[in-house]
């Protein structure tokens, strides 16, 4: 197993752990706005048993969002509603094992939880190699999947190259593969231009996988999936026969935030937080501990700190005497890569304001 560097949560003050948005930003008014007018409207048997596919209010509403918002090319009939990333990639797992497939490639970087779910299925997971300018998808081979974060890498923080991403594509069409994209953050975008979706270049060949996890809060456990044609019904069976995992009153709650324009206008309020909180990272490190290095900071909810070789695990435990909490890059490291560069992996969107700056301290007094 990889080493895992990551401070006792138990006794910590603060959260500098990746994966979560500032929670206490949730957009309470607007979403009850748009629930009761959701409710209001809602038909009769929206309140019964509802088509695993999803409630096509949503669906539709998310066929125009994505392809404005991350040029994903899907219409409402290919867009399946889960209940976040890992059902998503659940199902998928499923019908990748009924097709046969015996293997998916990954990231030399990402989530264990994700890794544990595919091994589970029954899948190996060679992990792609990796340089300086991200995944080298030219080392894809007669894999039947690849799982991957091309947008920004997770956690590592790189968009995949132009040429890499349709090195991917190509090997896909070649052997009738299929890329599994993580689009976990494609909203928070700094210092460059948006980088559209991996499933834009191919969708026959690209399974894209969203969710509200990161824009609005991983508790409302609403997330989507756009499809190939040919995966729809096979995706749709491995869900069941009714939707038992979403709830309808939420994905109408949520159909009515988005075609309502209150999604956007939270997603640029948030951009906007998360770009200073960001920027303040980036100055407190830059005046106290110059020596440190942050990388991966042009999107996203977090930043990569590059460590001196072989302080990653004495830094982690000075952190957490300092009561933070913060997980070093090791952890996220794939069991086949042994050796990788030593850093943290600070999640700055996690704390609230009122905590925020406290973290920050306490995250510049424990690096060296």
């Amino acid at each position: 197993p990889p080493r895992r560097t990551a401070a006792p949560v138990r006794k910590a003050r603060h959260d500098l752990h990746p994966g979560t948005p500032d929670l206490a930003s949730f957009p309470r008014a607007a979403w009850l706005k748009a629930a009761r007018k959701a409710l209001t409207a809602a038909p009769d048997e929206a309140f019964g048993y509802s088509d695993p596919q999803g409630r096509i209010e949503l669906r539709a509403a998310l066929a125009d969002y994505l392809a404005r918002a991350r040029g994903v090319r899907a219409h409402p009939d290919r867009i399946v509603v889960v209940s976040g990333f890992v059902h998503g990639l659940r199902l998928m797992a499923r019908v990748l094992r009924d097709r046969r497939v015996r293997e998916v490639a990954v990231d030399s970087y990402g989530l264990d939880v994700h890794w544990r779910l595919l091994t589970d299925a029954g899948l190996r997971l060679p992990a792609l190699p990796y340089d300086e300018h991200g995944t080298r998808t030219e080392a894809l081979g007669r894999q039947g999947a690849v799982l991957m974060t091309a947008a920004h890498q997770f956690p590592l923080g790189g968009a995949l190259p132009a040429d890499r991403r349709a090195a991917a594509v190509d090997w896909a069409r070649a052997g009738g593969g299929l890329i599994l994209e993580d689009d976990y953050d494609g909203e928070f975008r700094y210092d460059r231009q948006p980088v559209g979706a991996l499933q834009s270049l191919d969708p026959e060949r690209v399974v894209y996988l969203g969710t509200a996890s990161k824009s609005l809060a991983p508790g409302l456990r609403l997330g989507w999936m756009a499809l190939p044609r040919e995966l729809v019904a096979e995706v749709t069976a491995a869900k069941g026969e009714a939707d038992w995992m979403c709830g309808a009153p939420d994905q109408l709650t949520l159909a009515e935030f988005l075609t309502s324009g209150a999604y956007d206008r939270h997603v640029r309020a948030r951009r906007l937080h998360y770009r200073r909180r960001r920027d303040q990272l980036v100055a407190a490190l830059a005046a106290e501990a110059p020596q440190v290095r942050v990388t991966g900071i042009a999107a996203g909810l977090h930043a990569v700190l590059t460590l001196p070789p072989g302080t990653e695990a004495s830094v982690v435990q000075a952190a957490a005497h300092h009561g933070l909490a913060v997980q070093g890059l090791s952890y996220f490291r794939h069991p086949e890569v042994p050796h990788g560069p030593d850093g943290l992996v600070v999640g700055y969107g996690t704390p609230s304001d009122s905590a925020w700056h406290g973290a920050l301290a306490a995250l510049v007094r424990a690096v060296p």
